[in-house]
């Protein structure tokens, strides 16, 4: 059974958070005909390999949300210093309050509470006072747990999961980087395993945070 809102908020401390966690739930809830919207806080600029351009993080995005299919006009991307958005704390805040006015969306997705990233830490925190009347969903990150409840589930496709890889090939800075969590058998095997836990071929998990019915 397919539950969905009719606005959907995803929250991503850095460019490609929101597709690694929820990709294909993302493009699940967009071929159901949800606005679905995405805010990244960061595009990670001192984090790109060497003779990269600046903007070159934030294109990656736009071009990995192009193959999902959000509307540009769905998209926010802000430029908070990798690592420090916990310096900016209340302006984060703030951005985040300025949405929930705007877009009064009805389900949000977050880092979860588990994750041990300190930018995934800030953005976690202060969505839960900005958004603490809404459905809050906390993704699943593997690499920065320690701990994760799994405790809601989306089922999927394999042309769901088909779509979030050819979202992430978009990001080639990472490809380049050659990130363990960046290949195509990591995400299909946690899938696998996500979706074993419910009886269906695939799934991603997340961290029930609050839900309002």
């Amino acid at each position: 059974m397919l539950i969905v809102p009719k606005r959907i908020l995803v929250l991503a401390p850095h460019t490609d958070d929101a597709e690694l966690g929820a990709g294909g739930s993302m493009t699940k809830w967009l071929e159901a005909g949800v606005d679905l919207h995405v805010a990244v806080f960061s595009t990670a600029e001192e984090s790109l390999p060497n003779g990269s351009a600046p903007t070159r993080l934030a294109d990656e995005c736009h071009a990995s949300l192009d193959v999902l299919g959000v509307k540009p006009e769905n998209r926010q991307i802000m430029h908070y210093p990798v690592r420090k958005l916990g310096y900016h704390r209340q302006e984060v805040l703030e951005n985040m309050v300025a949405m929930e006015r705007q877009l009064n969306p009805e389900w949000i997705l977050i880092p979860s509470g588990a994750d041990l990233h300190q930018d995934h830490a800030t953005i976690h925190d202060e969505a839960m006072r900005a958004f603490k009347h809404k459905t809050l969903l906390g993704y699943e990150l593997p690499w920065n747990h320690i701990t994760f409840s799994a405790s809601a589930f989306v089922t999927l496709d394999k042309r769901h999961l088909d779509k979030k890889w050819d979202a992430l090939t978009k990001y080639t800075s990472q490809l380049e980087m050659g990130r363990a969590y960046f290949t195509k058998e990591f995400h299909e095997s946690l899938a696998k395993v996500r979706g074993l836990q419910v009886k269906h071929d695939w799934a991603e998990a997340f961290e029930l945070i609050r839900v309002v019915l």
